[in-house]
């Protein structure tokens, strides 16, 4: 039978045991970081979906070890095809996207060769992706689809991306390593650097056990079971599949505590960990193919201004910078969109343009409190009350959360 491990890492475990590399508490820090990672898409080929048949059997293993054993993995060098299903309740944000920007069809062909804006695919839906990578310098990622393939690479200095139905192409350099540049800036590149970032981030509010095991891929795999400790949290569980033998995280469903489909379910269901050929990470664009630099998109989107909501939007300020009430699971994230909420053209969701209010009107439902009134704009995972004064609240929890936060803060 599979290994079970019923002791969980606690917030009573606040000590690092005796000769082990990480202590309890680091181990409880593994957590909340990663479900949201299973939804960002810089990081959904990372933390891959579909389990083989099979239940192998595997050396004992404890919370604690498996966790250490995530963040000594050093795979640096993999291929594999990996499948993505996502379901936050939402429609595509592709469309949303284009009807949320004023004049968002202008140039928007021009632009949809770009990561930032494609890769938004990934949160609704499933999706087939290829993966290679051969270290911190060189790695490609396939979008698949019906006749069609959009593909980003990474090779030294040089961002790629193509598009093949469009015949577009995207190019982006960075001096000094494509590490440094917007593309790369602050995403986890190996799985090692991911469970490394969870473990300094999450807290004491967390339960970690090991789950049995499982066949991911053709590999064998122990299942860490990770599920929050407080109440109000949207997030019910999330189940990560680690390869015995390397420690890599091969598959990821992040279960919400309302029930149903998985909000993310994520895997591998072919992988190897041989060097990829050389020629994976070699891009030279088509004759006749559309090139954008980087620069140069950003510079267009300076000068028309980005959309009246994109220069709404920059007045709620950055989200890094937000103070957060609560913590772990349960923490919400406020943001104040300025002294009068200059930063809207207006006040709270009154003052958001008409097809943001529309968006709000299809997703969202009134709140009143000791805050005031606002809305809140929900998901399957990230909820958020935009007051009718401007502050907005924020985090993967529950409406009444959000109205008890926004109480708190007044």
């Amino acid at each position: 039978m599979a290994p079970k491990d019923s002791a969980q890492t606690t917030g009573d475990a606040t000590r690092e045991a005796p000769g082990t590399v990480v202590g309890r508490r680091k181990a409880a820090r593994y957590v909340v970081p990663v479900a949201v990672a299973g939804v960002a898409a810089a990081t959904i080929g990372l933390v891959p979906a579909l389990a083989d048949s099979g239940d192998p059997e595997l050396p004992r293993i404890t919370a604690q070890e498996l966790v250490e054993k995530i963040a000594a993995s050093d795979e640096q060098q993999l291929s594999g095809t990996l499948k993505i299903s996502t379901d936050l309740g939402i429609p595509s944000f592709g469309g949303l996207t284009d009807s949320l920007l004023a004049g968002g069809s202008q140039g928007g062909d021009r632009s949809s060769v770009a990561p930032a804006d494609r890769l938004t695919e990934l949160t609704s839906g499933t999706h087939t992706l290829r993966l290679a990578a051969d270290g911190p310098d060189r790695q490609r990622l396939s979008l698949m689809d019906k006749g069609s393939e959009y593909s980003i690479v990474h090779n030294g200095d040089d961002v790629w991306a193509y598009d093949s139905e469009s015949d577009a192409v995207f190019h982006q350099r960075a001096e000094g390593g494509a590490q440094d540049g917007p593309a790369h800036k602050d995403v986890p590149g190996t799985p090692k650097e991911m469970a490394e970032k969870a473990l300094d981030a999450a807290g004491d509010t967390t339960s970690v056990t090991v789950d049995g095991t499982a066949r991911v891929a053709g590999r064998d795999a122990y299942q860490l079971l990770i599920k929050p400790k407080q109440s109000g949290s949207t997030v019910g569980s999330v189940r990560v599949a680690v390869d015995a033998e390397n420690g890599v995280p091969l598959k990821f469903t992040l279960a919400p505590s309302g029930g149903g489909k998985a909000v993310v379910d994520a895997g591998f269901t072919q992988v190897d960990f041989a060097k990829p050929d050389a020629s994976s990470f070699s891009f030279t664009p088509p004759k006749g193919a559309v090139v954008t630099e980087a620069d140069e998109l950003a510079a267009g989107a300076d000068d028309q201004g980005g959309g009246a909501f994109h220069q709404d939007l920059a007045g709620l300020g950055d989200l890094g910078s937000a103070d957060v009430i609560g913590e772990g699971w349960t923490s919400v994230a406020v943001i104040d969109a300025g002294s009068g909420a200059e930063g809207l053209s207006g006040k709270g969701a009154a003052g958001l343009p008409a097809e943001a209010q529309g968006l709000l009107g299809a997703f969202g439902d009134k709140a009143t409190g000791d805050f005031g009134t606002g809305t809140v704009f929900k998901t399957r995972l990230v909820n958020a009350l935009l007051t009718d004064d401007g502050k907005v609240y924020v985090g993967a929890v529950t409406k009444n959360a959000l109205v008890k936060a926004a109480d708190t803060a007044r």
